[in-house]
């Protein structure tokens, strides 16, 4: 097989493995018992990225080959995905978990040993790709957005899969047996995880760089990077990027409850979108994979302010466009647009954010920088902002026979209008205070 095919397959199941659960968990945690809790579930995500990413990092610089280690965090995430698996089957489809400590921890040992496997999986292409000679800025996004293809692709699977007495089978009708609203998703989850850590000892060899000079305890774990805040405009880069990481994981964990909470409307119970809401929130990774595409022309042509600014308020109308639309005709077409702008508001930051990133800093902090970067939107941004959404939508919004309905008519549209308003004043207040250098 050729290399860059094979690097590809890495990419695919890398992120296959994430799409499985990660926009429907919600359904099946809201039947569980634990639907007071999905912010957690989404959280942890959040706060594993703080640290785990840089510790095995250090382990795969010094004494592990990435792609090895790559293999074995993958056996760990997907044994532990299993046992989440496994303590839903016991309980059964629709029923609560009985050990719900034990579930969560499962969950969040699994999760530790994931976050990690995306940077791995980065640095193990970059290896193998210089190795032989290939160009990455030229050979690397072809095999990357293979990511995104294997994300959407277990995202409908999961969508349309159905397992009931009857066997298996593949719908796009109504069906409370669906991957997207049972266990199964981490089923499904698990044993690709499984089943890229026997690919990745296929993988060619990365071998380990001696370093001849000291490394101090500090710079081991990227923390030399902080002395970026005495910049004032990195600063203020930072905080920004952490407040605008508040919104990453909103609609990732909430978007699915609330596009199936219409099934608890008899006049929107049969409409395709009601029923099929982990496939049609995976027109926002296809609007992300395209969007990459035109981030190199935004950014020459505007700068990094403009483009920053045009994924803040693409956030308002990610969120807005949730709380005016509806599974119904016309309205089913603002979700689709919610989805589109998502592509804008996510790549927008993430991508462009990491190449000012490597443009403002000198060599030798560049991966710390970046580390840094991440910490502060995926990390920090990431984990308050998911947080802090969960107890809002908790209060106006509450689980009945299944599904997560707002205890006024207007539950769900106040929450949505609350999360753009604040991504608003985000907005306003990067256009005022954020002056980036001319050069």
């Amino acid at each position: 097989m050729n290399l860059k095919t094979r690097l590809a397959v890495m990419n695919f199941l890398e992120f296959a493995v994430w799409g499985a659960y990660l926009t429907c968990m919600g359904n099946y945690l809201g039947t569980a018992g634990l639907g007071d809790r999905i912010s957690w579930f989404y959280a942890i995500q959040g706060i594993v990225s703080i640290f785990m990413p840089t510790l095995m990092g250090i382990v795969a610089d010094k004494y592990i080959q990435p792609q090895r280690l790559l293999g074995l965090c993958h056996l760990l995430a997907g044994a532990f995905m299993l046992g989440c698996w496994w303590m839903g089957y016991q309980a059964g489809i629709g029923q609560e978990i009985a050990d719900k400590g034990l579930f969560i921890a499962l969950y969040s040992i699994s999760v530790a040993f994931f976050m990690p496997t995306i940077a791995l999986a980065n640095t193990t292409a970059f290896t193998i790709l210089k190795k032989n000679g290939l160009d990455t800025v030229k050979d690397f996004p072809p095999i990357r957005v293979l990511g995104t293809v294997g994300f959407i692709v277990t995202m409908w699977f999961v969508n349309c899969a159905v397992w009931s007495d009857g066997g298996f089978s593949m719908t796009l009708a109504e069906n409370a047996n669906k991957f997207q609203y049972t266990y199964m998703q981490f089923f499904v989850s698990g044993v690709l995880s499984i089943a890229l850590c026997a690919y990745c000892f296929t993988l060619p060899e990365c071998p380990i760089v001696k370093k001849v000079e000291k490394v101090s305890l500090v710079e081991s774990l990227g923390l030399n990077a902080f002395k970026l805040f005495k910049r004032r405009q990195m600063a203020l880069f930072f905080i920004f990027s952490a407040l605008l990481g508040m919104c990453l994981q909103v609609t990732n964990g909430y978007a699915g409850p609330f596009i199936t909470s219409f099934k608890g409307d008899p006049a929107f119970a049969d409409t395709f979108a009601a029923n099929n809401a982990t496939l049609l929130t995976s027109i926002s990774q296809i609007s992300e994979a395209l969007c990459i595409l035109m981030i190199p022309f935004f950014l020459k042509r505007y700068g990094i302010k403009v483009v920053m600014l045009m994924s803040m308020f693409a956030w308002v109308f990610r969120f807005g466009f949730f709380g005016v639309g509806d599974p119904g005709m016309p309205g089913v077409l603002l979700f689709v647009l919610s989805c589109i702008v998502y592509g804008v508001a996510f790549d927008f930051f993430n991508v462009s954010g990491g190449i000012f990133v490597d443009q403002e800093c000198e060599p030798s902090i560049k991966a710390s920088a970046q580390g840094l970067f991440m910490m502060m939107t995926n990390g920090v941004g990431a984990t308050v902002g998911t947080l802090a959404a969960g107890e809002i939508i908790n209060y106006f919004c509450q689980w009945k026979d299944g599904y997560l309905l707002g205890i006024e008519s207007n539950g769900w549209q106040t929450c949505w209008f609350i999360f753009a308003a604040f991504a608003l004043a985000v907005g306003v207040a990067f256009a005022l205070m954020f002056k980036p250098e001319k050069k």
